[in-house]
């Protein structure tokens, strides 16, 4: 079942940060073995791209693929103050910076069953079904990792190098204790999908809404999917959504939708077609991306805050980059930590960005459009950092005036 003198890379996890990883890595010609605990298509939360997915899923040879869907293009993000009232939308064609300035609203199952195909198409040895139960450490060093095998047994499988994509479960994280909360970015999700919904027309069909409730206490994604279908969510921190008196995750959605004038008449008519589901929207990243013999991409690695719909898109680049440093240090044979993570200074940027542009959405004092009437020049900046394009050394410069106006954390480091 699997070559017993091992592999140049193991992979731990074959959603999107994983399945990025392996491709490119088995792209170069190196042997790579794909583990996944489930069976694909499995459902997953997260449908909205932003633009800057284009360049990752391009060179991964996807975007013939995506033209041919029957995903809706997006064009654009808008935004709803609590009172109801529109935003302009923020079109990414506006950006002369902004290549490839349409993406998609993906339905998760069948995008990262694509991911996942293509994959096993570049060469790489996927298995589903398969449980890692602990990367295996001598000393320091990644060396392998122990997983279930088809009939339960233990199987000890050999790696140069282990690349944990193991989403929230964060195989490696949680063992060397690495993890680092945003102690004010505690948030979760209550979410559902929607039949009959109001789309708006032409360009707009596909935007991805954000909608404020009447106290901005929470807020609401509003993102269109195949057919007539929607998916709703809103997002508030832990303690306001899960709070005395208990209620039902049925009871506080409602109570949350009536408490928002921009999602109310969308709404009007339209048929829930699913139970509402809860997630932990927890911000976090580990301190340390990579090890002796080890990596992590995707959500093993981070999350930050369903607002500006960024966590497809930091799984992809983070497999990316993860990638390019793999294929780098097998090709030097060094896979020491320092080799394999020259790029987390780099992702950490751009991933930071995003937070900080969150940080300021939630503060209640604070909005876009009137940072944004005092310093009109910066719009491009903003939408900048909307499309994904933050891997840039000049990203933290809109922030200086921002700060100026909202309070923004201090940089992970």
């Amino acid at each position: 079942m699997f070559q017993a003198d091992g592999y140049d890379v193991v992979v731990v996890g074959g959603g999107p940060a994983g399945s990025t990883t392996s491709a490119l890595v088995a792209q170069a010609g190196y042997r790579v073995l794909l583990l996944e605990q489930e069976t694909f298509p499995r459902y997953k939360i997260g449908e909205s791209l932003i633009p800057a997915t284009w360049g990752v899923l391009d060179r991964l040879g996807l975007i013939d693929q995506l033209k041919a869907s029957h995903f809706p293009k997006k064009h654009s993000v808008q935004f709803f103050s609590k009172s109801g009232r529109a935003s302009s939308p923020f079109y990414f064609s506006q950006s002369p910076r902004v290549k490839n300035p349409q993406t998609w609203q993906v339905v998760r199952s069948e995008f990262d069953q694509m991911m996942l195909d293509n994959a096993r198409a570049k060469g790489v040895e996927v298995h589903e079904g398969v449980r890692v139960r602990e990367v295996i450490f001598d000393g320091d060093r990644a060396i392998g990792v122990w997983a279930k095998g088809p009939e339960g047994e233990p199987v000890r499988l050999a790696a140069q190098v282990v690349v944990d994509a193991s989403g929230s479960r964060a195989l490696i994280s949680s063992h060397l204790k690495l993890r680092e909360e945003d102690p004010k970015l505690r948030n979760a999700s209550m979410f559902t999908y929607f039949e009959g919904a109001q789309r708006d027309p032409g360009l707009d069909e596909g935007a991805t809404l954000v909608l404020n409730t009447r106290d901005q206490d929470s807020w609401f994604w509003y993102i269109p999917q195949p057919g007539d279908r929607v998916s709703v969510g809103v997002v508030a921190p832990m303690n306001y959504l899960v709070r005395p008196p208990k209620r039902s995750p049925q009871e506080v959605f409602d109570q949350e939708v009536a408490r928002c004038p921009g999602l109310i008449p969308r709404l009007e008519g339209a048929r829930q077609v699913e139970p509402v589901q809860v997630l932990k929207d927890f911000t976090y990243r580990s301190r340390k991306r990579a090890g002796d013999g080890w990596v992590l991409v995707g959500d093993a690695y981070g999350f930050v805050d369903p607002l500006y719909s960024s966590g497809v898109f930091l799984a992809l680049k983070s497999g990316e980059m993860a990638a390019d440093a793999i294929r780098g240090a097998l090709a030097a044979g060094d896979v020491s930590g320092p080799r394999l993570g020259a790029f987390e200074g780099e992702f950490l940027r751009g991933m930071d960005a995003f937070r900080k542009l969150i940080h300021a959405f939630y503060d209640k004092d604070f909005s876009i459009r009137g940072f944004l009437k005092e310093h009109p020049e910066l719009q491009d900046d903003v939408v900048q950092i909307l499309v994904g394009n933050v891997f840039r050394e000049d990203v933290e410069d809109l922030f200086v005036p921002m700060a100026k106006m909202t309070s923004l954390p201090a940089s992970w480091t």
